[in-house]
């Protein structure tokens, strides 16, 4: 009767991915915290999450985020921001483990930016799957024109299909 009632309780796929892209995420040192996980085949390729490149200070050791200082608006003037992306850092542990993400899922706590989004195309993952919104209509459109399936993870744990434009 236990293993029936723990099977049953069992989280899918992507609820499983998506709370392991929770926890990535809170290794940022950023103060907007986001986490990626790309997947093949149900199976974790790689993580990431946003923070400063390797080595440097993080914003928090230079008095603060720098698009917070200057009073940049929030998806604009991205060349501001110190951070490398969630997206990207899990994009380049892969390149750098020299796995293929070809065909993939990436699995993000925030929709990606324009930046990202280039990325991902180039990338050729096939699915994006994100939980917080942060919508760049750039990022939209050539995630739409690219053919890349688009899904919100909503908090009651569904998914909702982004119709395509």
């Amino acid at each position: 009767m236990v293993e029936e009632k723990l099977f049953s309780e069992r989280p899918s796929w992507d609820e499983y991915f998506m709370t392991m892209a929770e926890l990535a995420s809170s290794r940022s040192t950023c103060r907007r915290q986001v986490g990626a996980v790309i997947t093949k085949n149900n199976e974790i390729v790689s993580i990431g999450y946003n923070g400063a490149p390797k080595g440097l200070k993080h914003c928090s050791e230079l008095g603060g985020c720098l698009r917070t200082l200057n009073h940049i608006p929030s998806g604009t003037r991205q060349e501001f921001c110190r951070a490398v992306h969630a997206e990207q850092n899990a994009i380049i542990q892969a390149a750098k483990q020299g796995v293929s993400i070809l065909g993939g899922t990436l699995y993000v706590t925030t929709y990606p930016c324009s930046i990202c989004a280039r990325m991902i195309i180039n990338s050729e993952l096939k699915r994006i799957v994100y939980k917080g919104d942060y919508m760049d209509d750039n990022s939209k459109a050539m995630l739409a024109e690219a053919d890349i399936v688009v899904e919100h993870f909503d908090e009651a744990k569904r998914l909702i299909k982004i119709a395509k434009n």
